[in-house]
This record gives C-alpha cells, sequence and structure tokens, in this order.
C-alpha cells in the first residue's frame, strides 16, 4: 500500500509540475525561445517583416493610443493618420509572441496603397502594452472591441472598419468577430487562424513533446483559468464564427504546419456571415502575404470593395 500511495504522489507532483512548465512556455509572458528552433516555422518564427516594411515603419510619425482594459491593464497602440481625407480604417493585429510592429507590411499595403487610417494594437501580455499572459484570443476580443469603440469615437459614426489579423491576431478578430460589433465593422481578414486555444496546443504538445491532450492539456487549462481567468475550450475561434454577422474572408497557407490547414477548412464551414476563402499556394505559417503579395493584395482589396464604400486605389 505505501509503495502505492507513493507512486501516486509522484504521478501527481510531477503533473502539477507539467502544468506549471507549460503555462510558463505557453501562456505566461515570457521569451519564447522554442519559437526560434521550431521546424514549422520559417526562419524560426512566425513573426514576418521585410526590411522595406521596417524601414518604412520607421519613417513614419506613429501616434501612441492607450486604453484601459476590462481588467485594468493599460494597452498601447500604434495609430497613423491617412494621407488623405478617409473614412477608412483598418485595426490589425499581430500574432503570438510578436508586437505591433510585426504588422509592418500589412500597414504600408492598407496606408499607402488603399488610403486608410492605420491603427496597430500590442495585445496584452506583448510589446508595450501590459499584462503577464497570452489570452489566445479570448481576452484579446474584448480588447479589440474597446479599440473599435474608440475608433469610432474619434472618427465619428460615417467610419467603416476592417479587422485584419495574422496567426493568432487572426484567432483574436474572429473571436471578436462573435461578440455584438458595431455597423462601423465592415469586414474580417483572418489569415491562418487556429480554431481553438484547445485545438492549437494539443497539436503543438503533440508536435513538440510527442504527448497526448489527455491530461496535461485539461490540467494546464484549469491553471490557466485560475491564473488568467480563461480556459482553454471557451477560447473558441470555432464557436465565435458562428455567432458572426461581418463578412470574412479566410487565409491560409497551404504548406502551414505550425497552424494545420485542415483548421481553416473548419472554420469556413462554421461561419454563417458572408465569407470568402483564399488558401495559398506554398506558403508556410504566417508568410502568405509574402509568398504571393500580388495575388494577397488583390484578394485583399476584392472582399473588402465589396462592403465598404468607394476604396482609394
Amino acid at each position: 500500500m505505501y509503495i502505492i500511495i507513493t507512486i501516486i504522489l509522484i504521478i501527481v507532483f510531477a503533473l502539477i509540475i507539467g502544468c506549471f512548465y507549460f503555462y510558463e512556455v505557453a501562456i505566461a509572458r515570457t521569451k519564447k525561445e522554442f519559437l526560434q528552433r521550431n521546424p514549422h516555422l520559417k526562419n524560426g518564427s512566425d513573426k514576418i517583416i521585410s526590411n522595406e516594411a521596417k524601414e518604412w515603419y520607421k519613417s513614419r510619425e506613429f501616434e501612441r493610443i492607450t486604453i484601459s482594459s476590462f481588467d485594468g491593464l493599460k494597452l498601447q497602440a500604434a495609430f497613423l493618420y491617412a494621407n488623405c481625407k478617409s473614412n477608412k480604417l483598418v485595426i490589425l493585429a499581430h500574432g503570438y509572441a510578436g508586437k505591433g510592429e510585426m504588422m509592418s507590411s500589412y500597414a504600408k499595403y492598407y496606408h499607402e496603397k488603399l488610403g486608410f487610417h492605420v491603427l496597430i494594437p500590442d495585445a496584452r501580455g506583448h510589446g508595450e502594452s501590459e499584462g503577464d499572459y497570452i489570452g489566445f484570443g479570448w481576452h484579446e476580443r474584448r480588447d479589440y472591441l474597446l479599440w473599435i469603440d474608440k475608433m469610432v469615437r474619434k472618427f465619428g459614426n460615417d467610419t467603416e472598419i476592417v479587422l485584419h489579423g495574422v496567426s493568432m491576431g487572426a484567432a483574436t478578430v474572429l473571436m471578436t468577430s462573435g461578440e455584438q460589433l458595431p455597423p462601423q465593422v465592415k469586414a474580417v481578414i483572418a489569415d491562418c487562424s487556429f480554431t481553438s486555444a484547445k485545438d492549437v496546443l494539443t497539436y503543438q504538445l503533440k508536435q513538440m513533446y510527442k504527448l497526448p491532450s489527455f491530461p496535461m492539456i485539461p490540467l494546464t487549462s484549469i491553471l490557466t483559468n485560475w491564473r488568467a481567468g480563461y480556459s482553454f475550450k471557451e477560447a473558441s475561434a470555432l464557436v465565435q464564427v458562428k455567432k458572426a454577422t461581418a463578412p470574412i474572408l479566410f487565409i491560409h497557407g497551404e504548406r502551414d504546419t505550425f497552424v494545420p490547414l485542415y483548421m481553416v477548412y473548419e472554420l469556413y464551414a462554421s461561419a454563417n456571415s458572408s465569407k470568402e476563402l483564399y488558401i495559398v499556394e506554398h506558403a508556410r505559417h504566417g508568410n502568405a502575404y509574402e509568398t504571393n503579395p500580388d495575388e494577397y493584395e488583390k484578394q485583399i482589396y476584392a472582399f473588402i470593395n465589396k462592403y465598404m464604400s468607394h476604396i482609394a486605389t
């Protein structure tokens, strides 16, 4: 009996240690070194940004805008006025372990070619925003509702807004789409989103550690609910798109093995609003725009032009 109890205690202790380790690796605001050596990410990460886009970003005078989140965090964003009179605005959403600046290529396109105002938030737990955990889009969706409201109040009721996210940012805008959005949000663009935190973490646990989802995922979800206030199951873009009313353009790289391709088909099938699907041949995770920029821009323009008033080109 003593041996059995000892074995049980050792197993319980190991599971507890494992949960805290996985939380620190995946959820806590820590340096994500595993991304740098992940073979499923081009150049070791999903933070694709060209030198041209970097220089463009540095050469622009972005205004810093701050909001307070529902749980008292100070969140930061970079804002750039359009070059001409415009009622068009894009709110961009960067990926996991990134920051707003990583969306420079997209900001440059919307600003220079389409004449949009551009807002690029640093997600909670990233960049210059406060927060000690990553919400996988779930708490971020509430933050984006605040950013949307702030932009509508800034520019007025005739503002027309596009939400465009990549990777976790795509999950963020999809989760936001399931909330009661104001009529100013005309379109949502989700590039390589996962279906849910539970699904993508289960997939990565198997890819990185060759471990099954049970019991680590459910136990870490409990720990995350305790420490960060959300569970992996509720952080679901798949559930949220079923409630969406705004049109959605789903984009995914054909060769994405970090957030597998099948997830976008599940998301597309679940969405009940107007929707389109664009699969980018040869693209891996987060580099669909880089892989075929001309076609990517063509797809974006054609999509948002259906739902917004005249767009400058």
